[in-house]
């Protein structure tokens, strides 16, 4: 028999307002008993239904809602999901690489899709989703008739849901390397090793968006596989692409080739201690470009990531020459828009120039973002100008 979850007095607000997540400290009392992992039923304190979700007893967020009425959660339920999530992201405009699946944005928590080409790579965050990923791939499948499916649930996130790490192949064959083509640029996409499921697809518009301020010598500190470095490069006079990885600067590489730019170098080194020597050098450029990974995956840490985002800000100011830009990000959505902008406020003073902000962007529109959940509001986007 399903498990009948009643909420504290008052705790149904933020869910029935649309947020998914039930914390164990908000639960006054379960009924019946079923397996762990299986979909429960959430009531308010007064019995009131509020809907349906996974629950999982070894993690803090008890149960993930995303059925609000009797549906149930068969193959025709995800095939019917997956359509819609698939279908706003062609109303858009997408086509040969996207998000196609976005959590909680799209009515199935715990649950990342993104499709690179004929590959869809997926990623399973919560017990109860991990539990039937044989049911969702076999949907994709019906669905799309991909090439391959991948697994790329190697996040330590998963721990909290008492979860081991995993990476494999789910269905048909996928390559080491996918070949995308975004913004008329071709990528190639570590499928199997790159970061999060191989790219960065969030950043898609921000990207091209960067060509608007890259006249010139272009600094790309964290550059990963190269995204904003060869968007840069198609209107730059030369473009240094900086990370701590070998492997994402091997990437850089392959990528400038396949698209016969000669304009990119490559620097390995911590960009902490780059952006000092610059300084230290009195090198300038025309566009620094700063995409770090996320400094504070959990708020104890944003006094520190504010220091890390303040450091590497206040030294890239110093170094961008009068006219030039300064474009700044920050993927934690701990560290939110107001704070990264008080962060950009103090550096900016401490620098002893004059900043003024030029545009403001935020996530692709195939990460959109729920009012009711902030942890689905994270990318910032920042272009400044330095006088």
């Amino acid at each position: 028999m399903a498990y009948k979850v009643y909420l504290k007095k008052g705790e149904e607000k933020r869910i029935i307002n649309g947020h998914s997540w039930v914390y164990a400290n908000e639960v006054a009392r379960i009924e019946n008993k079923d397996k762990n992992g299986s979909l429960a039923e959430v009531y308010s304190n007064d019995g009131r239904f509020i809907g349906k979700g996974y629950i999982n007893h070894a993690s803090k967020i008890l149960v993930r809602i995303f059925i609000r009425n009797s549906d149930i959660d068969d193959e025709e339920f995800y095939l019917k999901r997956l359509k819609q999530a698939n279908d706003y992201r062609l109303k858009l405009g997408y086509s040969n690489c996207y998000r196609m699946v976005f959590a909680e944005s799209d009515n199935l928590p715990a649950l990342i899709i993104d499709k690179y080409g004929d590959v869809l790579v997926m990623q399973c965050l919560s017990l109860g989703i991990d539990m039937r990923k044989k049911l969702i791939c076999n949907c994709l499948v019906r669905l799309f008739s991909p090439k391959g499916v991948y697994e790329r649930s190697d996040v330590v996130v998963r721990k909290k849901e008492g979860l081991e790490e995993v990476k494999q192949l789910l269905y048909g064959e996928v390559p080491d390397y996918q070949q995308i083509e975004e913004n008329g640029i071709k990528m190639l996409v570590d499928i199997k090793n790159g970061q999060k499921t191989g790219y960065f697809l969030d950043q898609k518009e921000n990207r091209f968006a960067v060509r608007k301020y890259s006249k010139g010598e272009v600094l790309d500190c964290f550059c990963n596989s190269g995204g904003f470095s060869l968007n840069a490069a198609t209107v730059a006079d030369r473009v240094t692409a900086c990370d701590i990885s070998s492997l994402a600067l091997k990437n850089v590489t392959d990528n400038a080739k396949l698209n016969g730019f000669e304009n990119i170098d490559t620097l390995c080194g911590d960009v902490f201690e780059i952006l000092r020597s610059f300084k230290k050098e009195k090198r300038q450029f025309d566009t620094v470009i700063l995409d770090p990974p996320a400094f504070c995956k959990t708020a104890d840490e944003i006094k520190d990531a504010y220091r890390g985002y303040k450091d590497i800000n206040l030294n890239a100011i110093k170094i961008v020459k009068s006219g030039g830009f300064l474009i700044t990000c920050s993927c934690s959505h701990y560290m939110s828009a107001s704070l990264f902008e008080k962060m950009l406020i103090e550096a900016s003073k401490e620098s002893g120039r004059i900043v003024r902000s030029v545009e403001i962007k935020t996530q692709a529109p195939d990460h959109p973002s729920l009012l009711c959940a902030e942890e689905t509001q994270y990318l910032k986007f920042f272009v400044l100008q330095i006088i």
